[in-house]
């Protein structure tokens, strides 16, 4: 399948790798697989690697696969998702599909570069595990 993904759940980071061809089904299959994972963080920080990707995905297929993220049942959520494509064409289809989800994610932003996308996922990890922290509606909320 050319979309895989590890989760480390005490980081609460899944990666997930697309490469070659990828159709908007195995996407969906991905999500799919993903809602099945057992012990999910509330919060899953992502780290999409786009740059192995061989096919060009159309706007079409870009706006379903983020409405495939709106009907996630609320088991999964996201917090920050750094993209890294290197290709251009892919970089552009990944700026536009950050305008489509962005409202899934706490941030997200795309890179040419992984180590630049790692520093900035880690970055934005940080920050939204002290906001949460520090909000009456944080991690700890429900036992008070």
């Amino acid at each position: 399948m050319p979309v895989t993904y590890q989760i480390d759940r005490r980081a609460a980071l899944i990666r997930t790798r697309c490469f070659g061809i990828v159709t908007l089904e195995e996407v969906r299959d991905h999500f799919r697989q993903l809602v099945k994972e057992p012990d999910l963080p509330k919060l899953l920080d992502v780290f999409l690697d786009l740059r192995d990707i061989t096919s060009s995905p159309s706007a079409v297929d870009i706006r379903e696969a983020g409405n495939t993220i709106a009907r996630l049942p609320s088991t999964v959520r996201f917090g920050a998702c750094a993209i890294v494509a290197q290709r251009d064409a892919i970089f552009g289809i990944s700026r536009m599909f950050s305008v489509f989800v962005e409202q899934f994610f706490t941030a997200i932003s795309t890179f040419r570069s992984a180590l630049e996308a790692e520093a900035w996922l880690r970055a934005h990890h940080s920050q939204e595990m002290t906001a949460s922290a520090l909000s009456p509606k944080g991690p700890w909320a429900d036992s008070w």
